[in-house]
């Protein structure tokens, strides 16, 4: 018992010097399946709307069978088979198909992961529509005493929104407790973001010579959005972005510590509906109802690869392009936001797939095939 006592203690201090969370506590984060984490950080929280939009409700049937991975699937048998706990479908602004785990209900705030990292660019492209900041500012304009004397003072907001930032914290993301070790963790975990960034300045790349998917560049963007709004990143998006939408559930962002900055490049949960009436935006030209969300500029901004990454799929302004004329948020466990404007169809997967699965090119294959359904 002393011997454990004094692990501890060790353990404790060594979370403390690198700005972790507490020894428990990281164990419980790192052993959790993604739709339990939410409220395993600390998070602020994004009011939702006084009066939600309702969405009109009907029924489709989904198709019998699915391919996936090169097997014919039944449909129920490739929900469990992907972890899948929440899945809807909107055509035309119609919810026509919503279906939940046991133990999943539609209120039920589930984790987005990298589908977060669109919330985000919602919000930059606003402040660019308002001339508060421009793409070509550079990251260190706003914060000068985080100057390396390096490249990384050349790091621009385009440069971070579309991956081209050459920041070293690699997404290559752990398995195991070793993986703890990792940037990528650190970040995930941290307790004090501008801390990690500070000791996190080491360049991958040159600014803009070529493209790497990192998380880091998202949290670049988070860091921004404080600093020019001068209020919490929850605050404002719930006032400009959920609200507005229409959103029907409180949402919650994690953040390094309350009061502190919301882990913008993964960490914002929410009900699997009002995930959907964000991805209805990018159908609407921006709008909800009467309010315009997204001004006609960005959302082309969002809906244009300008550069290809992994599974050689389009990217731009933190948005992925699996196929020509689509666009998806996608997060780390099986988080989709699939929209297809062709057939007017946002589909939610909400989903507990392991780390280290290979799933996102069959699933988007699939969602595609669904999306394309005549209802």
């Amino acid at each position: 018992m002393i011997s454990l006592g004094l692990l501890y203690l060790a353990l404790f201090v060594l979370t403390k010097v690198i700005h972790y969370p507490e020894p428990i506590s990281v164990i419980k984060l790192g052993l959790a399946p993604a739709s339990k984490t939410p409220t395993l950080m600390p998070w602020h929280v994004i009011d939702p709307a006084s009066n939600p939009i309702a969405l009109p409700v009907s029924a489709e049937k989904m198709p019998a069978e699915i391919m996936y991975q090169g097997t014919s699937l039944s449909f129920n048998k490739f929900l469990k088979k992907t972890d899948t706990n929440a899945f809807i479908v909107i055509r035309n602004g119609v919810m026509s198909y919503e279906w939940y785990k046991d133990g999943v209900t539609q209120s039920t705030q589930l984790p987005s992961y990298s589908v977060g990292k669109t919330m985000t660019s919602i919000m930059i492209g606003q402040l660019v529509s308002q001339g508060k900041i421009k793409e070509s500012d550079k990251f260190v304009d706003y914060f000068p005493d985080l100057k390396a004397g390096t490249t990384f003072d050349l790091v621009t907001i385009k440069h971070l929104l579309d991956m081209q930032a050459g920041v070293g914290v690699s997404d290559n993301y752990p398995s195991g407790p070793t993986g703890w070790g990792l940037a990528i963790a650190q970040m995930y975990a941290s307790t004090d973001i501008e801390w990690f960034l500070k000791n996190n300045r080491k360049m991958a790349f040159e600014p803009g010579s070529k493209s790497e998917y990192m998380s880091v560049d998202t949290q670049m963007l988070g860091m921004i959005i404080k600093k020019v709004t001068g209020e919490k990143i929850s605050d404002y998006f719930s006032k400009n972005v959920w609200q507005v939408v229409g959103a029907k559930y409180q949402a919650t962002w994690n953040v390094d510590r309350i009061g502190g900055t919301e882990k913008t490049f993964c960490c914002f949960n929410a009900s699997a509906i009002d995930y959907a009436k964000v991805g209805m935006l990018f159908l609407n030209g921006g709008y909800s109802g009467p309010n315009r969300v997204i001004d006609k500029a960005w959302l082309n901004r969002l809906t244009t690869p300008v550069t290809t990454l992994d599974r050689n799929w389009g990217y731009g302004a933190q948005v992925w392009h699996p196929y020509p004329n689509t666009s998806l948020m996608l997060g780390l466990h099986g988080q989709f936001v699939f929209i297809n404007p062709a057939t007017r169809t946002v589909i939610v997967k909400l989903s507990d797939n392991p780390t280290d699965s290979d799933h996102e090119s069959d699933t988007a294959k699939a969602l595609f095939e669904i999306s394309n359904l005549k209802s």
